[in-house]
């Protein structure tokens, strides 16, 4: 198995609109499995859908070495090619001092030569200069390749790698030109969901074009020589190992083109310990009868007419929490289990004053905009948490969002926060019945333990 990894020398370097070129046009050839550094869920849609197996996070803030190990094995199994996606620029982590949440600290820990896309706008021998302090700054990362992003022109082009090959010897494998209108199509919390664009047959073309273009002025094989040779994983790793249990019930998830923020050993996990999960469509859909549930995040906002019109599915909700079945809420599942979602001033095509009634299971209300709020959360189950565990156990994850929840006073949470920012600075996970709704998305490998309490107060049988 080959392994790189593709990194940018900033936010906004292109190397995403680039890896999501490179994994499509390999995945034509090979079985390609990609990642994502960070706990971004938008990015990893598109790698996704143009290689067809699901793109998995990794994140060394999150994650103990063990858990990145077993993570990237369980998703490697039967592949050809590992691809990782770094977040933001190369060296950028959760603190100024140190390479925690890094993608350096990634590409440390599974050895993989990097691909550094720099942006080289307007620059030439500076490119040279940029990348040779990208090489000192750590000795234990090995640059192996330069893709040059957002060139203009032969002359251009030639400077910079003349400077490059001269001053840092290492290969240039690509120069992108700068095509003007040719970006992913963004929105307030990123790229707009792959799952959410395949509807649309125009943003598939521009997808379509934006492979097209990238591949035609990169040298894959050159790539692929520069890879890693690595050992293809041969056996499960205990975290994702069946457990041998069958048939201990039904989650049903959340997941459509309102609600698609989810990582994807979410799922690996809960089928690992029996369960079967039933994917359903809070827009169009009824609620399909499941011993649990699970909203992730999205965009409610943006679907909230369709939403509140289907009063069916809000009136199953309601009962299913009356009934004390075991849900979890994240973000954007948060928001649609408040009383409303209200637009307080024009906002990313959300007009003023715009009100959606939601599904009134929490005690709260939803405004946007606010201050974004992106952020690690770390903390703990509180006593409030409503399923089954003896003590406190960690919860783990990201938060990322522009809207605010305003609960009523005296509700109770679920959550405590040493870090990161809740529904308060202290405070997540709003506990009603035995739901929570938290803006906290919970990685559930660093996060196994509260997982595991939620299915277990799922079990179809509670004496199996």
């Amino acid at each position: 198995m080959k392994g790189f990894l593709i990194s940018g020398d900033r936010s906004g370097s292109g190397k995403t609109s680039i890896t999501l070129a490179i994994a499509a046009a390999l995945a034509k050839r090979w079985t390609v499995q990609t990642f994502k550094v960070g706990m971004d869920y938008i990015d990893p849609s598109y790698l996704t859908g143009v290689t067809g197996r699901a793109c998995r996070n990794l994140d060394s803030f999150v994650m103990n070495p063990d858990e990145l190990s077993a993570v990237f094995d369980h998703a490697c199994m039967g592949a050809d090619i590992a691809i990782v996606e770094g977040v933001r620029g190369l060296y950028e982590g959760a603190e100024s001092i140190g390479d925690i949440g890094s993608t350096a600290s990634i590409a440390k820990h599974f050895q993989l030569p990097i691909i550094l896309v720099i942006d080289a706008r307007s620059i030439t021998q500076s490119a040279a200069a940029l990348l040779m302090g990208f090489m000192q700054f750590d000795h234990d990362i090995r640059i192996a390749g330069v893709i040059l992003n957002n060139v203009r022109g032969e002359k251009h082009i030639r400077k910079a790698t003349e400077a490059i090959h001269h001053f840092c010897h290492v290969p240039v494998i690509g120069a992108i030109p700068r095509v003007d209108n040719l970006d992913l199509t963004m929105r307030h919390l990123g790229l707009v969901p792959f799952e959410e664009g395949l509807k649309d047959q125009p943003f598939l073309d521009r997808v379509s074009s934006i492979v097209e273009m990238i591949c035609s002025h990169l040298d894959l094989d050159a790539l692929l020589s520069l890879s890693r040779e690595m050992k293809a994983p041969d056996r499960i790793p205990d975290l994702f190992a069946v457990s041998g249990l069958s048939h201990q019930g039904t989650i049903g998830i959340a997941r459509d083109e309102a609600f698609n923020f989810y990582y994807a050993d979410l799922f690996s996990l809960i089928e690992s310990q029996g369960f079967e999960i039933e994917y359903f469509s809070p827009v169009h859909d009824v609620l399909p009868d499941a011993d649990g549930y699970w909203f992730g995040g999205g965009y409610p906002e943006y679907y909230g007419r369709e939403l509140e019109e289907n009063q069916s599915m809000i009136e199953d909700i309601r009962n299913a929490a009356r009934d004390h079945r075991p849900v979890i809420a994240e973000c954007g599942g948060l928001m649609y289990l408040c009383r409303e979602i209200r637009i307080m001033q024009d906002f990313s095509g959300l007009s003023a004053g715009t009100v959606f009634q939601m599904a009134d299971v929490l005690p709260a209300r939803c405004t946007i905009p606010k201050k974004r709020i992106v952020t690690y959360v770390s903390g703990t189950t509180t006593p409030d948490f409503p399923f089954e565990s003896n003590k406190a156990v960690p919860v783990k994850g990201h938060a990322f969002h522009y809207s605010t929840v305003h609960p009523d006073e005296g509700v109770s949470f679920g959550y405590e926060l040493v870090r990161g920012f809740g529904i308060d600075a202290t405070h997540d996970g709003i506990v009603r019945h035995r739901v929570v709704g938290s803006y906290t998305h919970i990685h559930p490998v660093p996060s196994s333990a509260l997982l595991y309490s939620f299915l277990s107060a799922c079990k179809a049988d509670p004496l199996s």
